[in-house]
């Protein structure tokens, strides 16, 4: 059997397979501790609450169900995505892991070698921050109070940096579309802030996302089919 035929085959119906089963199992653990306090324990909360935060949470994130598998599978692959919505810190870690992982080994995202290649850098991110978690839990307290304040204070800029140095990092490859991107969502973040959203229900950061998402991959295509009539007219 040949690798291509190897990867599709086998190697795909595996990892879905799996990762079906550990994602159900997932959900599972997810909603176990509120199953045995609500139906063994007994403190079940009032519908009416349930339904508030469901909305409230739904408003504020239910988005990210459908931008996230959609804008990062390009990257993360099929094993993963199954991984990485698993093990979460995906935008902060994952993503970040397996696009410098492609990036070294030299492989394009979205081919076979780059999901290979994807799915080793996540395991390895999930290996160190296990590490780093159970470190953290032990002995965070007490880092984080030897630490100076100026590097305490510095630390809560780390997440801001490190989706800049992802940008950055595509940007390279695709400057035209990274102004693109970057205009939409700059502009789509003042309109949110200017209370122009204000009229829709919930917090409507969620229409930020979509429209910086889909936005983006509509200006991408674009680019796209743009630079291959160039080509064309070039010949």
């Amino acid at each position: 059997m040949s690798q291509n035929n190897y990867f599709k085959n086998e190697y795909i119906p595996g990892i879905v397979k799996w990762g079906k089963i550990t994602q159900l199992l997932g959900l599972l653990l997810c909603f176990l501790p509120a199953i045995v306090v609500s139906f063994i324990y007994g403190y079940m909360p009032p519908f009416t609450a349930i339904l508030a935060g469901l909305v409230m949470q739904l408003s504020a994130t239910g988005i990210f169900a459908i931008v996230e598998p959609i804008s990062y599978f390009p990257i993360l692959g099929i094993a993963g995505t199954y991984m990485s919505f698993l093990s979460g810190n995906i935008s902060n870690m994952r993503l970040p892991c397996a696009a410098v992982a492609q990036e070294a080994a030299g492989v394009k995202i979205s081919t076979e070698e780059g999901s290979v290649i994807s799915t080793i850098g996540i395991a390895v991110s999930i290996i160190v921050n296990l590490i780093i978690l159970t470190i953290g839990a032990v002995c965070g307290n007490y880092i984080l109070a030897m630490m100076p304040q100026w590097l305490q204070t510095a630390l809560t800029f780390l997440l801001p940096a490190l989706f800049g140095a992802v940008f950055g990092q595509f940007a390279i490859t695709r400057p035209k579309l990274a102004v693109v991107s970057a205009i939409i969502g700059v502009g789509m973040t003042w309109v949110l802030k200017n209370g122009y959203l204000g009229f829709l229900p919930g917090t409507p950061s969620y229409v930020t996302t979509i429209v910086s998402v889909f936005g983006s991959i509509f200006m991408g295509r674009l680019l796209y089919k743009n630079e291959l009539t160039d080509k064309a007219k070039s010949k």
